[in-house]
């Protein structure tokens, strides 16, 4: 009897795990639908006007006695309501688009989407901010995401691009594409020039008797390799390739920057945010917290990013991935 009641009562916990979770999957596909976000990959929209006035009446709740914040609640709405309506037509738009950086700037597929959209719906007065945070990396891939960013100067769109923390290098290669660059008082600004560097395993190969061959089609097909042994023609090579690109490098932070002293500051030097105001590098020193607080005063700020579906492993590998490259 009790082990009959034993296995009734595994049965009744099976079915009640099955019955919850067949719910909250048909939760989970009704609120997809609902919000239109089935497919996994799409746009999200937050308004950052919201957010702050949610902070300052947390604040308030919390400070003041009950009746003094609802009263004060109730006058914050009123007033809210009444600008609304003055301002419905001429009250300007800044879009916010953060940008994280790592070596392949992997988040530029993002980005483009999250351009695109902007300029589908773009309309006079519209602005957009890119919050930058990246440290450089391969030179193909921050000039892609480089080339996202004159999109919106193409189409008239003021850009002014933020940098808390660090925009150097790569990172330096597309906030220069801004009308304005601001900064915080330490962040790094900077590194413009080029770097390759690998390590060559050809002795410790030949010591242990191991052959490496290596057959090209052209002089230059390879210059450096890994496990070969490598000639001055070819360091030589390189150097000049380095050196190509530097050139490049400064053309492009020229096109947008014509009044910088590339002789000094195209060296491949980081400087932090004050310094970098005193050599034309930025515009002003100001975070970006200060900058959307005084915009939010006469703008609607829109924070706007891409959301892309992954599965479990496809993100864990991605975590992997980005550890690794830090």
């Amino acid at each position: 009897m009790t082990e009959a009641l034993i296995d009734y009562g595994l049965f009744l916990a099976k079915t009640l795990t099955i019955l919850i979770s067949i719910g909250l999957l048909l939760a989970g596909i009704i609120r997809a639908r609902r919000t239109g976000h089935l497919d996994g990959d799409h746009l999200e929209v937050t308004s950052l006007n919201d957010r702050y006035r949610e902070l300052a009446h947390q604040l308030r709740r919390a400070s003041s006695p009950k009746k003094t914040f609802l009263k004060s609640l109730k006058a914050d709405r009123k007033a809210e309501k009444e600008r609304e309506k003055s301002l419905k037509e001429s009250r300007n738009r800044l879009f916010v688009i953060d940008f994280k950086g790592d070596i392949k700037a992997t988040e530029s597929g993002a980005l483009r989407e999250a351009i695109t959209g902007i300029l589908l719906e773009k309309r006079e007065g519209d602005r957009v901010l890119i919050r930058l945070e990246n440290a450089g990396g391969l030179v193909t891939e921050h000039g892609l995401a480089a080339s996202q960013l004159t999109r919106l100067r193409a189409r008239g769109i003021p850009l002014i691009v933020a940098v808390d923390k660090v925009a150097a290098s790569g990172g330096y290669l597309m906030a220069v594409v801004a009308d304005r660059i601001i900064a915080a008082p330490f962040a790094v600004v900077g590194s413009i020039g080029v770097v390759a560097q690998l390590p060559n395993f050809h002795r410790v190969l030949e010591r242990h008797g191991v052959d490496y061959e290596l057959h090209t089609a052209g002089d230059y097909k390879r210059t450096l390799t890994l496990f070969g042994e490598n000639t001055e023609a070819g360091r030589e090579k390189l150097r000049q390739q380095l050196e190509e690109t530097h050139g490049l490098f400064k053309d492009f932070i020229r096109d947008y920057r014509p009044s910088l002293d590339l002789a000094q500051v195209a060296t491949g030097e980081y400087w932090h945010g004050r310094q970098a105001l005193a050599l034309g590098l930025i515009d002003e020193i100001k975070t970006s917290d200060d900058f959307l607080l005084e915009a939010a005063d006469t703008a609607d700020l829109y924070k706007v990013s891409y959301a892309t579906h992954k599965k479990p492993l496809d993100r864990l590998l991605s975590s992997l991935t980005q550890a690794v490259q830090r």
